[in-house]
Parts: C-alpha cells; structure tokens; sequence
C-alpha cells in the first residue's frame, strides 16, 4: 500500500544551497541606442578593470546560449570563454541546429529557448527586427552579436581599448576608414556621446554610413558636445588618435556594384595614411585582410594595437554578460 508523503510549501524543492532561482526580467543589448550614457561608459570601464585582472562569478548556476549564423573566431570565442570565466554555463548553436531552418517562427523559438537558458548571444547578419523578437520576452537576456546594420558588442571592445590605451575616451580624435558597415554605425553612436570626441569618417562614395544614424548620433552630439563628420574621399587628412578601418568584405553583405573594388582602393590604409594623420595608433576590428583595406606593414606595426583590440573583446564580453544577466544591479 502506498503511504502518504508529508505536503511541502509550494517550491521548497528548490529552496536548496546552489540553486539560482530564474530571474522575470533581463536586460539586451541589441543596440548601443539601448543603454544610456552612464551604462555605455560602466560597460568601457568594467572591461578594463577585467582586463587588469578583476575577476567576478555573475553567471555562477546560468546558462548561455551562442547562437552564430555567420563565421566568427573573436565574438563567438570571446562570449563562450567569458561565461565560462564568470562561472556559467555555454550552449552553443549553429547555423543549421534550430528548427527556425524548418519554419519554426522567431517568437516560438525564443519562448522555449528563454524557459532554459538566462542570456543568448546571437549573430544573425539579418535585421535588428530580429533581435527585437528574439528579446520579446521577460526571462533571457539577448545581446547582439553582429546584426547587418550594427555590431555593438564592437563598439563596446573598441570603448575598452580606447580607455586602456589613452586612460579617457573624452576628447579622442578618431579617424574611420573605409565602408560604413555595421561596425561604423556601432562606433559612431557610441563616440556621439563622449565630451569633445571628434569622429572623422572617410567613407567610399555610395557605401558611407546611413544617414539615419548619422542623425542618430547628432542627438548625443548636441549634448556632448562630440563631433562626428562624413566625407567621401581622402584629401586632407586631419591629425588624429586613432586610425581605425575594418575589412571591405563585411560578413553577410554584398556589395551592389561589380566595380567596388575600384571605388574602395583609395581607401586603403598606409604607412603614409598614418604619417598624415600625425602618426596615431591604428585599430582594425579583425579579420584582415592585408593588401586590401590596410598593408601588412601597418597592421603589423609598431603603431598597430588591432591584436590588444581582439583581447579587449574577451574582457568587454564578460562585462556585457555580467550587466546583462543581473538586472538586480542599478542601472547607471
């Protein structure tokens, strides 16, 4: 005969030592638009202090999806490694692994993905929209790792480096060249919002950055008092910080004239690019490709700080990771 067990209090199963009860809201990032100044500038500076060596536990008993549709080697290695060192747990994904490849709508994806892990990291090189329903839910944080229009997680690794670097962002002169891809348009609305900032964005003709964020950007500009300025040849280079391009061939986007290499030769990074710009450091978002937009002789130069840039990503990660998936914390 069965005997009766002793009733107890709803959910003291799991009133345990080590269990994380799920927390009802998360934070995203899907683009630098959504954090305010204060939390651009505590994300730049916790990736330094973890750069220098901090160390933190803030996934300890989570799980955190890596979802990349497209190739990666620095972004997907840096969000794997750093839920790990924060002391999560990773799942990760392929292009071909969910059933969204066999019809599977976004928002049913993400209502059974949310009811198991806490964060997911997702590049998808399609539309932010995506993201946005992905994020259409209360229990999984979701970062955008690369979206064809804006890669912040870059953005934010690029803020860290500047801050190792210089010891300030305030004040920097930043020279962009080449097209303006979702790297430019993440860089560009984060630079607007730092006091006395001067961004310079040299720019193929037809492949500059979108006029939307251009005005975007001109928003935090009118109250930083940041400048940002968009031309579409290199003649008359300024003296800058900081030379920064990115690869011509962007991941998951063609370009829409046959001739574009022609369009793009001009601006090709040189030695001499860096002596007209009074011998500043050169950063590059990574991968290269030397002898089109930059020589082998500024990226493995003295003046080139491209490989400390793809260092900054892992300690960056782990700061969006940590600020992602506590919403406990105060919000800057």
């Amino acid at each position: 005969m069965l005997q009766a067990t002793q009733s107890r209090p709803a959910g003291a199963l799991f009133d345990r030592p080590g269990y994380v009860r799920p927390r009802p809201e998360r934070r995203h990032l899907i683009s630098i638009d959504d954090l305010s100044g204060a939390e651009l500038r505590h994300l730049a500076a916790r990736g330094a202090e973890f750069a220098a060596g901090a160390e933190a536990d803030g996934l300890r008993g989570q799980v955190v999806g890596v979802l990349f549709r497209k190739t990666s080697t620095r972004t997907r290695t840096a969000f794997s490694a750093g839920a790990l060192r924060l002391g999560g747990g990773v799942v990760t994904y392929g292009p071909g692994d969910l059933q969204e490849n066999t019809g599977e709508e976004v928002s049913d994806t993400a209502a059974v993905l949310s009811r198991v892990l806490d964060v997911l990291v997702a590049r998808t090189a399609g539309p932010e929209s995506e993201l946005r329903a992905y994020a259409a839910q209360r229990r999984m944080a979701v970062v955008n790792a690369m979206s064809a229009t804006e890669h912040p997680t870059q953005a934010l690794a690029d803020l860290t480096t500047l801050l190792r670097r210089f010891g300030r962002i305030e004040d920097l002169h930043v020279v962009y060249v080449g097209e303006g891809n979702n790297t430019a348009t993440a860089l560009t609305l984060a630079l607007a919002r730092f006091r006395g900032v001067r961004l310079t964005l040299r720019t193929p003709p037809g492949y500059g950055v979108p006029a939307e964020y251009l005005e975007r950007a001109a928003v935090y500009t009118a109250r930083s008092g940041a400048v940002v300025e968009q031309r579409h040849d290199m003649a008359e280079l300024p003296e800058a910080d900081v030379v920064y391009t990115t690869r011509w061939q962007t991941t998951g986007t063609a370009k829409p004239s046959a001739d574009w290499r022609e369009v793009f030769a001009p601006f090709q990074v040189r030695e001499e690019t860096l002596t007209a710009t009074g011998g500043p450091v050169f950063m590059h978002d990574l991968p290269a490709h030397r002898g089109e937009e930059v020589t082998g002789g500024v990226l493995d130069g003295p003046a080139s700080i491209a490989f400390d840039q793809a260092e900054n990503k892992f300690h960056s990660a782990r700061a969006v990771l940590e600020w992602c998936a506590d919403p406990t914390t105060e919000r800057y």
